[in-house]
């Protein structure tokens, strides 16, 4: 079982595929960790030897940030942003979306579940 960075990879999958599972490694940084260390792209997790498996996990831990320290990083990033009051932090902290979208009919998944308002009943005479 191939562990990075506290991650088992899938043993079934592509090498460049296999990294993306790491939080902070998308499929460039994965193409160039492989290259750097100098394995193909198409060989699976399964296929990796010990030498080539410490190649990338030393590539990992010198070049990239990721998992916790990444995550710990965007968490005060967003923090920041809401200490100083700036658009994107009130947006943060009211819990709407932060990059532009309409929130008129869409954005549940930022607003979370509908909640429904009555309308106010007319007074009879």
């Amino acid at each position: 079982m191939a562990r990075i960075s506290g991650i088992d990879l899938p043993r079934n999958k592509r090498g460049e595929i296999g990294l993306t599972y790491i939080f902070g490694v998308g499929r460039a940084t994965a193409q160039r960790i492989l290259t750097e260390a100098g394995i193909d792209f198409n060989k699976k997790v399964q296929d990796w030897s010990d030498d080539e498996l410490s190649a990338i996990r030393t590539i990992i831990n010198d070049g990239v940030k990721v998992e916790g320290a990444l995550r710990s990083e965007v968490q005060l990033n967003i923090k920041r942003l809401m200490d100083i009051g700036c658009y994107r932090g009130l947006r943060h902290r009211k819990g709407l979306p932060v990059r532009g979208q309409r929130t008129k009919n869409n954005s549940r998944t930022r607003k979370g579940k509908r909640k429904t308002v009555a309308n106010k009943k007319k007074a009879t005479k």
